[in-house]
């Protein structure tokens, strides 16, 4: 009965191999890739692009369901309502700050003396 190990044959075996491997002249080891293979770099303008384009959608949702609330739409709540404009809000205030900080790093990156 077997347990599923490794039986004395099958290591010898593998150690055979092993030395007649090492026993060849002019034989590399075989190269072990250790980094992970390329992936496209993700390009910041790119993400801005995509932040700014969630902060807009966020913003028309927001606007959007307003409407339908003052037109009596019985399916819209106030509190969806208010709920989705201060995560509109809230979206906005952080694309600000960002702004805010690549302008300040701008400044400083221009400032500095060469």
């Amino acid at each position: 009965m077997r347990t599923g190990g490794i039986d004395g044959s099958q290591i010898q075996a593998m150690i055979a191999q092993l030395k007649a491997h090492a026993t060849k002249p002019n034989l590399t080891p075989p190269v072990i890739q250790t980094e992970a293979p390329a992936v496209p770099k993700a390009q910041f303008s790119d993400a801005l692009k995509k932040s700014l384009d969630a902060v807009n959608v966020s913003q028309v949702e927001a606007d959007g369901m307003s409407k339908r609330f003052a037109m009596g739409d019985d399916s819209v709540s106030l509190s969806d309502v208010m709920i989705a404009q201060q995560k509109a809000s809230i979206n906005f205030q952080g694309a600000i700050q960002v702004r805010n900080k690549l302008v300040s790093a701008y400044h400083e990156i221009m400032n500095m003396q060469v």
